[in-house]
């Protein structure tokens, strides 16, 4: 039997970085190839913090006192005037500092309203300022030549936002992977279609699809096929162009096991020392000229979830050129459960009041999939351990999509 840690090696061995990508900025969820280096400071030119006035700050030492209005700058204009003794400028938040001036002083510190006004011929300041204050000056956040954006950095709004700011159009990127989702079982039937006698409703697949999006994948296809050998290879034969196939059941030792079938020598199946999710299979499958990983998961649905964070999750992040990581605590347990000797155990639990509990009653079993959405991560309990008493302290990986720690550990 493997360890969760030599299984996960094999799948890792399998992934191949995509190649980069040009493509114009976009909020597209994908991962930068290449640094990206500021070809713009930001701010690109000294600039007013505030709406007021721009003085000169030894004019304004001594409040209050009266200045004469020289011009107005609104944002987006380049100021014509310089400020000499004596006078100011109405500047607008984000216009450029004329010459001659130093400082801002905001319009709340003066005679004059806020809004849309004439401009003054005169104005009262009533604060003084430091030479600098509510000053933004060119380059303070970014320099040209810095970078900004390092090659692995996943895209978000804040991301593109970063990007534009620093004068970048477009970037390189590595594509998402593309994945097939096979669901396997002749007595699977379609969401919202009620079961006839024997047949259950194909919750694998759909949830399957939402934890590669979440991953960073791309589903491309979602099928499912029941268990007759010949209907399996002839859908996995037209999935198209992917980058990974995953099917779910057919993998343990039983007559029907059409993922077995299927796939024959290109997949080898073994076991792994873990709960739930013992049965797995790994291989490559041809699509078109080249050959793609293929995980087989068990046809249980906490088994699917669990071995989709423990296998999938890292080949995605590798195909993309990222670290394989899921962030993890160390917390008391509240309540006790069994736990499998001799593989380790992945249970449900759910957090609260700073300790831990199975989402369900039952424990980790690999069929109470109705109780799956409880949990907020999965408790970690060694091999050699058959049961958590409480009080006693394990480690839990969150599964709510966020990132740190290792899987497998």
């Amino acid at each position: 039997m493997r360890t969760v840690e030599e299984h996960l090696a094999t799948v890792l061995a399998m992934a191949e970085r995509a190649a980069p990508v040009r493509q114009p900025v976009s909020t597209e969820p994908v991962v930068l190839a290449d640094d990206l280096a500021a070809t713009l400071p930001v701010p690109p030119f000294d600039n007013s913090a505030m709406d007021g006035f721009a003085v000169r700050a030894a004019d304004v030492a001594d409040v209050p006192t009266r200045l004469r209005v020289v011009g107005d700058i609104p944002a987006g204009t380049a100021p014509t005037r310089t400020v000499h003794p004596g006078e100011a400028l109405r500047i607008m938040t984000g216009a450029p500092m004329p010459k001659g001036a130093d400082a801002v002083v905001p319009v709340e510190d003066t005679d004059q309203p806020v809004g849309d006004v004439p401009v003054p011929a005169h104005v009262e300041v009533r604060a003084s300022v430091q030479p600098g204050r509510h000053v933004r000056r060119m380059a303070e956040d970014v320099g040209v030549g810095d970078v900004v954006l390092r090659a692995g950095t996943r895209v978000s709004p804040a991301v593109v936002a970063a990007a534009i700011s620093v004068g970048v159009g477009e970037w390189s990127v590595i594509p998402r992977p593309r994945v097939a989702v096979l669901s396997t079982g002749s007595e699977l039937v379609a969401a919202g279609v009620r079961p006839g006698p024997g047949q259950i409703p194909d919750s694998n697949g759909p949830m399957l699809a939402g934890l590669v999006e979440q991953f960073g994948g791309v589903v491309t296809a979602m099928l499912r096929v029941d268990d007759d050998p010949a209907g399996m290879r002839a859908a996995m034969d037209q999935l198209g162009d992917v980058d990974v196939v995953v099917t779910t059941g057919g993998v343990s030792a039983g007559a029907f096991e059409v993922v077995r079938q299927a796939t024959g020598e290109h997949v080898d199946f073994v076991t792994v020392a873990m709960q739930p999710g013992k049965p797995q299979g790994i291989g490559r499958w041809s699509v078109g000229d080249r050959q793609v990983p293929l995980l087989a998961f068990p046809g249980n649905p906490v088994s699917v979830f669990v071995s989709s964070w423990l296998f999938l999750q890292p080949l995605i992040a590798a195909m993309q050129g990222l670290p394989a990581q899921w962030p993890s605590l160390e917390l008391p347990a509240a309540e006790g459960w069994r736990s499998p000797v001799g593989r380790r155990q992945y249970a449900p639990v759910r957090i609260v009041d700073g300790a831990v509990l199975p989402a369900h009653r039952l424990g980790s079993g690999s069929h109470l999939v109705a109780s799956l959405h409880l949990a907020d991560g999965l408790a970690v309990v060694p091999q050699e351990v058959e049961r958590v008493e409480p009080g006693d302290v394990v480690r839990v990986h969150r599964t709510d999509g966020a990132w740190g720690g290792t899987p497998g550990t």
